[in-house]
């Protein structure tokens, strides 16, 4: 039995852990080996990540000040000590930020004729052709909202842009207060004429802001932007009869939810800046919990940044990385109709992006679809991006005659309105749609294919790491093994009978299944390294996630570590663990690759007395992971392909690119390759195919 526990100086603080990942987000915006639009996208993707923090972890400890709540995180931070450290991190990083685009990289992209251009540059010609869009496609769309004893303070949608306008009337001489909104469903960044050169579009609106106010004197107009609580939490207590319906109210009811920042023009006096905090104080919070002078972030000339992802997709190809054309894995090049068999002979592994989505997965589930053999086909669907050939299929497959069984999880954050539009969709077509469960969130991404064949039925299985979405299986690194091990389809059965059943499974031949038992079983395999190094034999752990949080799953690897386990941990966002103290975690090396594509695949590997594991799915060691969502983690048994990840985990260690060190006070430091050839995993695993030059892990 182990005598360690987890006191605050062996843990970092979540919420503060993942600003270190944005902060190398940004990072990515500074350097300057990263061609300049690609620079544009980071420090855009930089400002998405924040809206998202501040929705849901900063409105969450909001919360708990709200209610009183004194418990400390592991840490040994209260959530108000929470607040304090994460407002003075997050000004230096929009300090840091502000000079990077107004100071570097805005100037950078003029030289190269990427430009937002100043309203007093324009010629007459120019500005003729503004005033004429302003005219007949904005002006019809704005809607001026006075805030006077008959007109309240309106409404502000969450994220949306407005523009705070001082009003005089000159016959009154009285002073006034409008809000004009900035419509997102128009270009933010307005062309005129000259190639890749734009107005911001809330320029455009104040200086023509007199049209909306004809014989008042327009004074002055500020920008402005706000955040709201936008998570939604539902009580397993609550127990709604219609899923569907109860998520449908919590969305709509997100749009009211309290307002947690308020983003400002730099040059907003402070009398303005007062008047919309005292505006948009929620009165039902006690003082110390709603919005105060210090959740307001100046912002510099240009609010809501995430916008400039528009720019940075501008198509200029000397400023942008080479495009990537995925390639088809070589056992399933060219086999159309006879993946089935491909399968049959041998499990095979896919990797996304560098391998295509389309002519693996998609091909995979579309084949299924139009098979007279198949039977059968199920699937998780967490997240997914419109009409596409996978919905086309299982729609297909449905009007034919074929089970089809589709878990849409309505819980998926940010994506429940979406997820609710494809479930109708499904339904309408005759899928058997299930909404998941009210207090597990389904995140799996499996799918199995029962196919009658001429020895009996058999299950065709894809595990995999990422969500069946073909736009994200371009932007993200994803892993998929397809297998038809008996075990392993049963396991899936037996999976998706508890999804869309009354079942209490708790027990499964190969799969690896949260909330039933992947804690205690990824503890078992780490406590079997343990064993073996402390027996003087051989011991490694090399696990990628996307998160490290779990305090028990900590504790395990200390323990490890104490024992003599190597271990290599490479956690893209947020690590808990604090590597290399003294007789406590000497032996663990914790690495953050951040890069062009976003780091979103989940593999374990134990060396386990020579006798290797390899491990993949949808988990990170998480708390919320293993006790209140449905995770599937399969066992890669075809040790034709143990070289492959071997040389996957390989390439990823070495990386001395993008590669970031966890220090043992918190903080990270880029991997420098000094002397050495500069190795960036991501663009190795461009060039190259599974099984190329392998790397002893």
């Amino acid at each position: 039995m182990s005598d360690l526990t987890l006191s605050p100086r062996l843990y970092i603080n979540r919420e503060l852990s993942w600003l270190e990942f944005n902060s190398r987000v940004l990072h990515e915006a500074f350097d300057e080996r990263n061609p300049l639009l690609e620079r544009l996208k980071f420090a855009a993707i930089f400002s998405s990540n924040l809206d998202e923090f501040y929705m849901v972890r900063v409105a969450g400890l909001r919360r708990q000040v709200a209610a009183n709540v004194t418990v400390t995180a592991p840490d040994g931070l209260s959530p108000q000590e929470q607040l304090d450290a994460i407002s003075k991190r997050v000004h230096e990083l929009l300090a840091q930020q502000q000079h990077l685009l107004h100071e570097r990289l805005i100037p950078a992209l003029a030289e190269r004729g990427v430009r937002l251009v100043p309203l007093d540059e324009l010629s007459a010609e120019e500005w003729q052709r503004l005033d004429d869009y302003f005219e007949t496609q904005v002006y019809p769309v704005l809607t001026p909202l006075a805030v006077d004893p008959g007109h309240p303070f309106p409404y502000i949608s969450n994220l949306s842009l407005s523009l705070a306008v001082e009003i005089r009337d000159p016959e009154t001489l009285e002073d006034h207060f409008a809000r004009v909104k900035v419509p997102r469903s128009l270009p933010r960044w307005v062309p005129f004429g000259r190639p890749n050169q734009f107005i911001p579009l809330e320029q455009l609106i104040g200086v023509n802001l007199r049209a909306l106010f004809p014989g008042m004197e327009i004074r002055n107009w500020y920008a402005f932007r706000i955040t709201r609580n936008s998570d939604i939490e539902l009580l397993s207590s609550e127990e709604p009869d219609d899923l569907l319906a109860t998520i449908e109210e919590q969305v709509f009811l997100r749009r009211f939810g309290e307002v947690v920042r308020l983003e400002v023009q730099t040059g907003t006096p402070p009398s303005m800046r007062a008047l919309l905090v005292d505006e948009l104080r929620d009165d039902r919070l006690p003082p110390n919990a709603t919005l105060s002078e210090n959740d307001v972030h100046e912002m510099g000339p240009l609010l809501e940044l995430g916008d400039l992802r528009e720019l940075a997709s501008l198509d200029i190809p000397e400023l942008r990385d080479p495009t990537l054309v995925p390639s088809t894995p070589v056992r399933l090049r060219g086999v159309n109709g006879a993946m089935f068999d491909v399968i049959r002979q041998g499990d095979v592994l896919v990797h996304h992006p560098f391998e295509s989505f389309q002519t693996t997965v998609e091909h995979f589930i579309e084949l299924a679809a139009e098979d007279d053999d198949v039977l059968a086909i199920k699937l998780t669907l967490y997240r997914t991006s419109g009409d596409t050939p996978i919905v086309r299929a299982l729609t297909e497959a449905a009007e034919s005659g074929k089970q089809v069984v589709v878990l849409v999880e309505l819980k998926a954050r940010f994506d429940e309105a979406n997820n609710i539009t494809w479930a109708r969709q499904l339904e309408s077509a005759g899928v058997h749609v299930v909404y998941g469960m009210m207090d597990l969130k389904t995140h799996c991404k499996t799918c199995l294919v029962v196919r009658r064949e001429a020895d009996g039925i058999r299950r065709y299985v894809h595990v995999g790491t990422g969500n069946y979405n073909s736009k994200t299986a371009r932007q993200y690194t994803d892993l998929g093994l397809f297998t038809c091990n008996p075990q392993i389809g049963a396991d899936l059965s037996d999976l998706f009978n508890f999804l869309t059943g009354f079942s209490r499974q708790r027990h499964y031949r190969k799969l690896i299944i949260a909330p039933s038992d992947m804690r205690d079983r990824f503890l078992s395999l780490l406590a079997r390294e343990t064993a073996h190094a402390r027996a003087g034999r051989p011991a490694r752990l090399i696990a990628k996630m996307n998160t490290l949080a779990d305090a028990p799953m900590i504790l395990a690897l200390y323990e490890a570590s104490r024992a003599g386990v190597e271990i290599d941990l490479i956690v893209r966002g947020i690590c808990c663990l604090r590597p290399g103290i003294e007789g406590l975690s000497e032996t663990i090396r914790v690495t953050s690759i951040v890069g062009r594509f976003l780091e979103h695949s989940r593999l374990w590997y134990f060396l386990n007395d020579g006798e290797e594991e390899f491990y993949l799915g949808s988990a990170d060691w998480m708390q919320r992971n293993f006790e209140r969502r449905v995770e599937a983690v399969t066992p890669v048994e075809d040790k034709a392909l143990h070289g492959p990840l071997r040389t996957l985990l390989g390439t990823y260690l070495q990386d001395n690119r993008n590669a970031w060190i966890l220090r043992t006070d918190g903080c990270y430091e880029q991997r420098q390759h000094d002397d050495d050839a500069e190795r960036t995993a991501q663009q190795i695993l461009i060039s190259t195919t599974w099984g190329n030059a392998p790397l002893d892990p």
